[in-house]
């Protein structure tokens, strides 16, 4: 029984790959083969008779998938929301820590419709915190399309400084932000709540005030 439910979880992975993700024809044979070996290295190494114990998200890493989500919304406008349903599941994974699972769907999103923000940015994010809060070049690049969707918005420059702050490269994430809030048009979503963490910055990077003289 185990086997017919390993051989329709790869079919549904290669109908997926081929139309919901658009695979171009030439590269379906790779694709299918690849299942192949899998299906192979399952049939030689698998003993479904042992109980499993999937690794769970910690508490720490669902709280921040879900404090990321909810930051994306607010720089996002209503009108401008995702409308794949893909950003939902990739969002579903996030929040529980799989940040690789979730790329993989925003791959999917952003390929099908490079105009999409929201996915854009939450390939970025997802990116960022599958390298453990470090802006890799993948994730660069999917902040700096989605400027390019969006130059008068909040999202980008807001998730690049905070990655820049969590490098301990505060200056940098402070140059950032004050960019964005300078180029963002003044009705933006997250305007607030970007000039609010800016704010907060400015005034943890201040010189402290000199003390007086002693008398």
């Amino acid at each position: 029984m185990i086997w017919l439910l390993v051989i329709g979880l790869a079919m549904v992975a290669f109908v997926a790959a081929a139309f919901a993700f658009g695979l171009d024809r030439r590269g379906w044979s790779a694709f299918a083969a690849a299942l192949a070996l899998g299906l192979a290295g399952y049939a030689l190494q698998a003993n479904p008779g042992i109980a499993g114990s999937p690794a769970r998200a910690t508490t720490s890493d669902q709280e921040l998938g879900w404090a990321l989500i909810d930051a994306r919304k607010a720089m996002v406008a209503e009108s401008d929301r995702s409308r794949s349903p893909m950003v939902i599941s990739a969002d579903a994974y996030a929040r529980n820590g799989q940040y690789s699972s979730a790329a993989v769907l925003l791959r999917g999103v952003v390929a099908r419709d490079p105009a999409d923000r929201e996915a854009w940015l939450a390939l970025g994010n997802a990116l960022v915190e599958h390298a453990d809060g470090q802006l890799t070049p993948p994730a660069l690049y999917a902040f700096r399309h989605a400027a390019l969707v969006d130059p008068r918005g909040t999202g980008a420059g807001y998730f690049l400084g905070l990655a820049l702050l969590r490098q301990n490269r505060a200056e940098e994430a402070r140059t950032m932000w004050r960019d964005t809030l300078a180029s963002a048009a003044p009705e933006a979503a997250g305007r607030a709540q970007l000039e609010a963490v800016l704010a907060r910055l400015e005034g943890a990077l201040a010189p402290p005030s000199a003390s007086p003289p002693a008398q």
